[in-house]
């Protein structure tokens, strides 16, 4: 009996060490799978999931939409007549925030069918309505069982911010997220404080600070059957205390943004919208922008707009006099706005639980920087979860999970038992949401998120409802299939292959291939990697199916279009180097293009007018040669592929487009108020990294700390292309000479030539066409080490500028360089002028190959040149080094002494 408590004692403690050990553990990214929902839905706000996984969603233009993931369809159930506009006191009509911004369900749904959503009513009245319907579940709104509960007074002259989120604690109280209501871009980018006549809307104290008004507030209330509400105790203000609402929970909010409750301790949780300013004003106005994500253990006052992130002051500035009064006390804030209606002395400030600027954060380094607008998101609790069919693993209890509209990452967070922060980790680093404006765990203990897409105000193609399903059992094999020829004539011998395919749990897989002609079963092979011959014309799709050991398979086609071989172009260089340019020489060069059904250039089946040359200077140099090489087309805006890429991968669609105003100009505005303009190239790129205002009304530009001035400089250079119309692409001759002179203006030398020859066959008998295509890239003379192809005894320094030899014999190789016309190779080195340099030798071919030069003696002007031999082509260079130990940062080819 003794002996069984014993063992069953020592069973339970094992289990909890081991459940322990687990929990610290961090489950692998590919356990994390994304599944896409629903796409290109239209401005999506707020969400809700149903037990059987039905998704309700409010779209701001006023649909209430459902999602049904058994038909896999969208309906419609019911679409509010919403206000969606401004009209400024000069009559100025200008897009809002307002509109459908909530829904939540009643947390006893399943017995009463409640549902609450809270929107702004179309028409003349001023004012965002928190509502009650009925509804079943499957089909319209009941609009008979409306029951009103609160209305938010507003103004609708001015934007912005309205929150709207809404969630209920385990006493099915409400809390309402409002916004401040106020146009702060005309602040600088500080606080708006304007207390001129007839400016409230620009006054955020009239909300935010004001115990007597509903905005910029988290609201608690506990509705009732009879659709009114009642106080729950223990909010900020008792009820009938003078000059206060006794609705408000939190005040001194500016936008706050997706709320969550604690299940364990109650506490509330929601990310806080900062204001546009970019930098530090302790002079006169206060500290740039910070948004924030805050905690609320207990009612209280969150500083806006006196204070902002860790409790930093802002100047009492006068907006008539342009003068700075007193700095705002947090510890005794007051309101003394003649747009106030509540009480003066504040509470006490409380400061953001986490705050981050424009600027990289040194505090929450995580975060990043460049433009920013912060989302709250959910607190995970497996309990909440109980029977779930893929619930988070233990590692994330009481972990909080957070995202950023702009910068479209998930990061969760640690908080101990007391609630103080304890750190920080990205979650699934790879995945990039774009515009997240909801998230929260569904009733199948999945991740939901809610992407809005890049753009403000508009129905944007990205914008989707995807969930991240956890799966902590046996893994799908992840499937990469592939062919070595996607087209050609026949009969065509091709090789399917499965390499590349894996299964992270590691277990015994089995392969199918199922291959279709025309969409007609052709043949089923049960290999990995199985070659097959094609006889008969027509487009095969091969279908690989790949199973593991427990039943699990996942699946991978390719695509082969059999009957027309796709053309062989090449370009050719007769006179001058293929590796690099030297600025203002000339090359000579050929094109030819065979094709199997068209015929030649050379015997003139092929007209030269068919065939596209064309040449182009890629100021970003090296680095970006792949983005302008994977260009399908001749271009005349190949040198501004990286730019597109840069303002893809930054967050600049946020606020702008190409040919339609946004939050700030178009692209192609920017361009045309700035053509002619000599200096506009620099200031705007600074201003891009810098951040700043005014030249567009109150919009600001956030700044971009980390963005490369290169950067910059490439993106400010593809906007101000648009005021130009756009270049027909003009041919080059299929044979000829070509100049590499850099374009006029264009300071960087360090770029390369892409030179591009094209062609596109007429199809052959139905079948698609094919293109064929040779790009040469011709670079700068100077190769930085990082960019060697082999290295031995070689150690680099972080960034990879530096390559250290460590033995006698080390060595760095460079493949395939041209050394046409080169007479000397200088080493950019790291030692002091005069220093012994060793002996430095350089082979073709192979470290011990033919020795092409030798060096031996001392530095000079930190440079190492080498005499090359006449005569020489195409070679692998090796750079092999023997006696005291050289640093070299670049290789140099000269074609004069």
């Amino acid at each position: 009996m003794c002996k069984r408590i014993f063992l069953t004692g020592l069973l339970t403690a094992t289990v909890l060490l081991n459940a322990s050990a687990q929990s610290n553990t961090r489950p692998d990214d590919s356990r994390f799978t994304k599944v896409v929902l629903a796409q290109r839905i239209e401005e999506p706000m707020q969400f809700q999931i149903l037990k059987d996984g039905k998704v309700i969603y409010a779209e701001r233009k006023g649909k209430l939409k459902m999602y049904d993931p058994a038909t896999q369809k969208i309906s419609v159930i019911h679409e509010f007549a919403v206000s969606t506009k401004y009209v400024s006191q000069t009559g100025e009509v200008s897009e809002a925030e307002d509109g459908l911004q909530g829904v939540v369900l009643d947390p006893d749904f399943y017995k009463n069918h409640w549902i609450y959503v809270y929107y702004s009513p179309a028409g003349n009245d001023p004012k965002n309505t928190l509502e009650r319907y009925t509804w079943d579940g499957r089909g319209p709104l009941n609009i008979s069982s409306r029951k009103k509960l609160l209305d938010v007074v507003v103004q609708r002259y001015e934007c912005c911010h309205v929150g709207g989120g809404m969630v209920f604690d385990k006493n099915k109280n409400l809390y309402l997220s409002t916004g401040d209501n106020t146009f702060s871009r005309a602040s600088d980018g500080f606080s708006p404080l304007d207390e001129r006549p007839g400016m409230s809307p620009e006054d955020s104290q009239k909300g935010s600070s004001n115990s007597n008004d509903l905005r910029g507030k988290i609201l608690r209330i506990h509705p009732e059957p009879n659709g009114t509400y009642t106080i729950p105790k223990g909010n900020l203000f008792a009820p009938g205390t003078p000059k206060t609402r006794a609705e408000i929970y939190t005040m001194g909010n500016r936008n706050p943004w997706r709320l969550t409750i604690d299940s364990k301790t109650g506490w509330l949780y929601w990310g806080e919208v900062g204001p546009d300013g970019s930098t530090d004003d302790f002079e006169h106005r206060g500290p740039q922008s910070y948004d924030e994500f805050n905690q609320a253990k207990k009612p209280g006052f969150y500083g806006w707009p006196y204070f902002v992130g860790n409790n930093f002051a802002y100047n009492h500035y006068n907006f008539a006099t342009k003068k700075s009064g007193e700095w705002f006390d947090a510890a005794h804030p007051r309101n003394t706005s003649p747009n106030n209606t509540g009480i003066t002395d504040l509470p006490p400030a409380t400061p953001a639980f986490i705050y981050y600027s424009k600027q990289q954060s040194t505090t929450f380094p995580l975060l990043g920087s460049g433009g920013d607008s912060a989302v709250g998101g959910p607190i995970f609790h497996a309990d909440d979860f109980t029977g779930a069919p893929r619930t988070f693993p233990a590692y994330y209890e009481g972990k909080w999970f957070i995202t950023d509209w702009v910068r479209g990452w998930i990061n969760v967070v640690s908080i101990d038992d007391n609630g103080n922060y304890v750190g920080m980790e990205r979650f699934l680093p790879d995945l990039k949401l774009r515009g997240p404006i909801d998230m929260k765990f569904g009733p199948s203990g999945d991740l939901y998120v809610l992407e809005y897409g890049n753009g403000y105000f508009k129905d944007n193609p990205e914008a989707e409802l995807i969930r991240i399903e956890y799966n902590g059992g046996n893994r799908k094999p992840q499937v990469q299939a592939s062919v070595n020829k996607t087209a050609g004539a026949v009969p065509m011998k091709i090789s399917l292959s499965s390499t590349g395919t894996n299964d992270a749990d590691k277990d015994e897989l089995t392969y199918s291939w199922k291959i279709t002609r025309n969409g007609v079963l052709f043949k089923t092979i049960a290999q990995a990697n199985p070659t097959l011959q094609l006889t008969t014309r027509g487009i095969y799709k091969a279908l690989l199916t790949v199973t593991d050991s427990h039943g699990a398979k996942n699946s991978k086609s390719v695509q082969v279009n059999a009957g027309n071989e796709p053309p062989m172009v090449k370009f050719n260089v007769t006179e001058g180097n293929s590796s690099f340019f030297f600025p203002g020489k000339t090359i000579k060069y050929n094109v030819s293009v065979v094709d199997k059904e068209d015929g030649s250039l050379a015997n003139k089946r092929i007209p030269a007018s068919r065939v596209s040359v064309s040449a182009n200077y890629l100021s970003e140099g090296f680095n970006m040669t792949a983005i302008a090489s994977k260009q399908g087309a001749v271009d005349a805006g190949a040198e501004y592929a990286s730019a597109i890429a840069l303002i893809a991968k930054n967050d600049c669609r946020s606020c702008h487009a190409v040919k339609e105003k946004i939050l700030g100009p178009a692209f192609t505005q920017v361009a045309i108020k700035y053509k002619g303009d000599p200096g506009a190239p620099d200031r705007l790129a600074k201003k891009i990294i810098s951040g700043g205002s005014g030249n567009w009304g109150d919009a600001m530009m956030p700044a971009h700390p980390t963005l490369a001035d290169g950067d910059a400089k490439a993106i400010v250079k593809y906007v101000l292309s648009l005021a130009y119309p756009a270049a027909k692409a003009k041919s080059l001759p299929v044979s000829g000479s070509y100049t590499t002179s850099i374009p006029a203006g264009n300071k960087n030398t360090d770029g390369s030539f892409i030179l591009r020859a094209a062609y596109t066959d007429r199809g052959a008998k139905g079948l698609p066409v094919q293109t064929g295509e040779q790009t040469l890239v011709l670079h700068a003379p100077v190769m930085p080490v990082s960019k060697t192809t082999g290295v031995h005894d070689i150690s680099f320094n972080r960034d990879s500028t530096v390559a250290n030899s460590k033995t006698d014999g080390a060595w760095l190789c460079f493949s395939n360089i041209d050394l046409t016309g080169i007479k000397q190779i200088a080493l950019g080195t790291r030692r002091n002028s005069g220093e012994t340099v060793g002996t430095v030798e350089i082979y073709a071919g192979s470290p011990k190959g033919k020795l092409l030069a030798k060096y031996t003696g001392t530095y000079a002007t930190n440079k190492v040149k080498a005499e090359l031999p006449p005569g020489l082509g195409i070679t692998d260079l090796y750079f092999v080094f023997t006696g005291a130990p050289i640093q070299v940062s670049n290789i140099k080819f000269l074609d004069s002494n």
